[in-house]
This record gives C-alpha cells, structure tokens and sequence, in this order.
C-alpha cells in the first residue's frame, strides 16, 4: 500500500485551502492524492468542511468511509493531472457530492509528482455549463467527460459538413475499447494501423480532420478513454436482438445501440440522410443534437428521451 504522508507542505497548503474555502463562501476542497492519507489529520484539519479525496486506484481511499469525508476514483494514472482533476470534479457532479455550480478550491501536485504544491479556485458553472447531475450520469461512465465532448464535436462536424458536398455517416465507439475490439472486427485496411499513440489522439486538430477523411469508409472508429483512436473501418459484430429503437433508424443505429449495451462505451452515430448525432448508453439514445449551420455549444444540449428518437 502506497502512503501519502500530511508533510509540513501539505498541512500549510491544506489549511489555506480551508481558509480560502471560508472567505470566497466555497463549498468544498478537493485534494487529489497519490497515495493513502493519514484520515484522522485530514478529518482534524477539514473542521466539518466539505472535503473531497480524489485518486487514481481505489485503494489510496480505504478506510474514508469512516471519515465523514468524500471520495472519488479516477482511473486515469497516464493522464494529465488537470485532465485527472476535470474528471474527479465531474465524477463528484455525477455522485451529488457537488453541484454543477459550485465553487471549489482544489489542492494537486501540478509541478512536483512527489509533493502537494498547487492550489486552484474553481468555478463549476463555468466549466460544465448547464449539464446537470443527471446528464453526467447518463454519460459519465469510464469515458472522461472532455474525450466525450470531443468526439461529439467532430460527430456533429461531420454530421454538419460532410466531405466534399456528400453527406456521411458513421460511428464512434468510445471507452471499454478492448471489450469493443472483440465484438468487432476489421472491414478490410485500417488506414490508422501502424501509427504512434500520439499521432492518432483525437485531441489534436489534424488528427480530427483525417478522421473526417477516414469517415467516408465503412465501419466505426473505436476510441479509448483517453482519447486515443484504437482502430478505424470496424464491423460491430454484436446482436441487436435486445435493442428497441424508434423506426427508421438504419443498421448503423443498431449496432451503435447494441455495442453500448454489450459493453461500457458510449457510442455516437451519425445519420447519413439528415447529420443527426446520437448518443447511445446500455442500448438506448440519451442525447440526440440535430445538425446547425452554426457551431454547436455544449452548454445547449438538451437530455432527450430514447422514446422520442428522430427518423434517421
């Protein structure tokens, strides 16, 4: 088991975080560890506050049960550590611990892996915009929300756009992508094959606007949590005999909805007649966004009931 000790730092940068909590009228601290705390000098410094421990392996947290304190598990140890903290503030929404709202003070190594020595104030409403707790749970699973809204940007790009004054369709597979590699297989070439980790993360803009390109082929792009592009040109190979969908919807919609229920990814389709995007969780549409000659804004999206799925 790996310890994080309270050092002299981290108690001085702990208790500045409570008094800051105080006088902006915050409504918790989030400290990101590396390691299992001593809970009884965190409870001791917290003084009733809400506080939130975050962590990358749900070991560093045992025994926080006992606290009176809040936990969160992120499951990101290769990310950036501002990816990490995004993820655990949106893990929190997702879990009620916070608001979509709220002002938190947030305490993580941001230069030294090895010490406590950042300490940010964070104001909710201006990262998340008007998603609430229950659109995070609908689709916050393993994905990081940031990867999510990526893809889901260059699905509507493509959905708006096209390629070439053509109309295109075509999915995306995102999260639990070893499980989807093996309900899948390959429809012929993957122009991805043979390309570094780096040069395939949907996060850089040249990479998006191949993936554009790439589109145009049959089969679906699987995606890691991370944001990485695993593979491109895959057939799902999944049975949608266990999925209900609304009429019209094509055999894209049906794979994308039975992939999402066979697996933890959340899958993204997008209509090849009219560029309307879907997300697909546990085999049903949770979000729908219709294409816009404007660019679309995240903080718009409107949580949609799978029983009032569009015509594809």
């Amino acid at each position: 088991m790996k310890y994080q000790k309270l050092s002299n730092q981290f108690t001085e940068f702990f208790k500045l975080a409570i008094r800051m909590l105080e006088v902006a009228e915050a409504d918790a601290v989030l400290i990101f560890v590396d390691g299992m705390p001593e809970w009884d000098k965190l409870k001791a410094i917290a003084e009733g506050h809400k506080v939130i421990v975050a962590a990358d392996r749900d070991e560093f947290l045992v025994g926080i049960e006992e606290t009176g304190l809040h936990g969160v598990v992120v499951e990101l140890e290769e990310s950036p550590i501002l990816e990490k903290l995004m993820h655990a503030l949106v893990e929190a929404v997702a879990n009620d611990q916070l608001s979509t709202g709220a002002r938190v003070v947030s305490l993580y190594s941001g230069f030294d892996e090895e010490r406590i020595d950042t300490i940010s104030f964070i104001r909710l409403d201006e990262r998340l915009g008007r998603l609430t707790s229950r659109d995070l749970r609908k689709l916050e699973t393993s994905v990081p929300l940031e990867t999510l809204k990526i893809v889901v940007d260059l699905a509507v790009e493509i959905g708006r756009e096209g390629r070439e004054g053509k109309p295109v369709g075509t999915c995306f597979v995102v999260g639990d992508h070893r499980k989807v590699l093996s309900n899948s297989a390959p429809s012929g070439f993957d122009p991805l094959k043979g390309y570094a980790k780096k040069d395939r993360h949907i996060g850089d803009r040249s990479v998006r606007e191949n993936l554009k390109e790439i589109a145009q082929l049959d089969g679906a792009f699987v995606v890691a949590a991370d944001g990485t592009v695993e593979a491109a040109g895959r057939m799902l190979d999944v049975t949608s005999a266990s999925v209900t969908l609304s009429k019209g919807l094509g055999a894209r919609h049906w794979a994308a909805a039975a992939i999402s229920k066979k697996t933890k990814a959340i899958s993204i389709a997008v209509s090849e007649s009219n560029g309307t995007v879907r997300l697909f969780q546990g085999g049903e549409v949770v979000l729908r966004i219709e294409p816009s000659r404007r660019a679309m804004k995240w903080k718009d999206l409107d949580f949609d009931n799978p029983q009032q799925g569009g015509s594809d």
